[in-house]
């Protein structure tokens, strides 16, 4: 049981502050620093380094499936450090229920990253990018509920014991 009068600024702080730097990565990530259009010449440039008789059709399919497997990892990533903040909260409702609590922000950021990108002329707002993002925040969160589950740290509705 965590004493909440025992929670300092430091410790709130190092709690929350990679999730948070984190999702403001998202947020840069969904402006046109990292447009298609910016990110083709990095990605044809490593995979023609890597693979110097790679096709032009290649190096697009490559390219796509890089971006959307992004779409999947970083979200996952927010998932590890969503449910890494919520299990040692000072607040009893998110240690109790950091499974839901990671799902909520999880679907609210991704839905809202890709309303962001409606705002960025280089972008384009896909629902399906949103909903690969919730598949890799969703997919993490699930393999931690599996993990703890099978430690004993969890019950059947993935809530701390």
């Amino acid at each position: 049981m965590v004493n909440t009068s025992a929670q300092s600024l430091p410790k709130r702080i190092w709690r929350y502050a990679p999730l948070l730097l984190w999702m403001v990565l998202i947020f840069f990530a969904s402006t046109d620093a990292f447009s298609a259009g910016n990110t083709t010449g990095l990605i044809r440039s490593l995979l023609t380094w890597l693979s110097p008789q790679v096709s032009e059709e290649r190096i697009t399919i490559l390219h796509f499936l890089i971006r959307k497997l992004s779409h999947f990892t970083v979200y996952a990533v927010l998932a590890l450090l969503a449910v890494r903040a919520f299990t040692s909260s000072s607040q009893r409702v998110l240690r109790q229920h950091w499974v839901v609590a990671s799902a909520l922000l999880i679907i609210g950021y991704a839905l809202l990253d890709e309303y962001h990108q409606t705002f960025v002329p280089s972008r384009t707002a896909s629902i399906f990018d949103s909903l690969i993002d919730i598949a890799g925040g969703l997919f993490a969160v699930f393999c931690l509920v599996a993990f703890k589950r099978g430690r004993g740290q969890v019950d059947s509705c993935g809530s701390t014991v």
